[in-house]
């Protein structure tokens, strides 16, 4: 899959290629599901021009390459192996390359959709609540709560001992599905204070909405910063409520701190069979019609994971 740019319109376009070959410490997976995510809409939109099509993948390996020192093969995985992951680049394919150091298998009782609905949002909600250190009865306010992340990082507020969780959303018809998930209360990006202040901010946004949710911080409250929509915070509004702004990204933790993720990673499926985490799918879109599901994302009308199946 790859997209061209014409009179200022992104168009997805299919196209036929080779099978990649797997490298050092890499699978080649027969893809089953692709989990669509904002970085990656945000990419093709902005890029003007063709660029990596990133995303979350499962499916089943049928290739491996060298690496931990097994000839012709990678010993932490086998061929046939039921894995997922986040590919950074050509995820949108039959077959997709996915490094060793960003794959977990599957469990035998779940499909590809769920796995890439819970697997990369789950780190995500789960790494940045991890960061916020939230303090048991604490408030959390969670923005762009009906998205993949968002909806997880609501559940783990809920389950981790917060004492008030906030779902923050751009279109109040999405209170009721955010209430489902475990929000105490729904709050508007439009409305005057959000309902503030907040020991903790989990946020999925960034941009222009930044500066609003470093201003709803209550007194050394934390603001954990997870989006790729970046924004500007001016040091003056964190002195004044001492507060502190975290930065969270996963691969940093995948590939610098492969314990902390794996650990993440086995917390996740537990409470996934706990019952605790339900990951939520807001659709299932074939891979041809990719163009439709960057859409849904984009305009930000879906209530969980978009997910596509090739």
């Amino acid at each position: 899959m790859r997209h061209d740019i014409d009179d200022g319109h992104t168009a997805l376009r299919a196209e036929e290629a080779a099978a990649p070959t797997p490298g050092a410490g890499e699978l080649l997976v027969r893809v089953e599901a692709v989990g669509v995510t904002l970085p990656t809409v945000r990419k093709v939109r902005e890029g003007g021009g063709p660029v990596p099509l990133g995303g979350e993948v499962a499916g089943r390996v049928v290739a491996t390459g060298p690496g931990d020192g097994a000839p012709g093969g990678n010993a932490a995985f086998a061929v046939g192996d039921r894995v997922t992951g986040l590919c950074f680049a050509d995820a949108y394919a039959e077959f997709a390359v996915l490094n060793t150091a960003m794959a977990s298998r599957i469990p035998d009782d779940a499909t590809a959709v769920e796995a890439v609905a819970l697997v990369r949002s789950g780190l995500v909600a789960c790494g940045a609540y991890e960061s916020a250190r939230v303090e048991p009865g604490e408030s959390v306010l969670v923005t762009a709560a009906a998205s993949g992340v968002g909806t997880l990082a609501l559940q783990y507020a809920r389950a981790g001992g917060a004492g008030r969780v906030v779902a923050a959303v751009g279109n109040p018809a999405k209170a009721a599905f955010v209430r489902g998930l475990g929000a105490d209360e729904v709050v508007h990006y439009d409305d005057a204070d959000w309902g503030a202040p907040y020991d903790v901010i989990l946020d999925g946004v960034g941009g222009d909405l930044l500066a609003p949710a470093v201003r709803a911080l209550a007194t050394g409250g934390r603001l954990v910063a997870y989006s790729s929509g970046g924004g500007t915070v001016e040091a003056h509004e964190l002195l004044l409520r001492g507060a502190s702004l975290i930065g969270f990204q996963m691969r940093a933790v995948a590939l610098g701190k492969p314990d902390v993720y794996a650990r993440r990673l086995r917390e996740l499926w537990q409470l996934r069979d706990a019952g605790t985490l339900r990951p939520a799918v807001h659709a299932e879109i074939p891979l041809a019609e990719a163009a439709r599901a960057h859409a849904v994302v984009e305009q930000r009308r879906n209530l969980g994971k978009v997910v596509l199946v090739p």
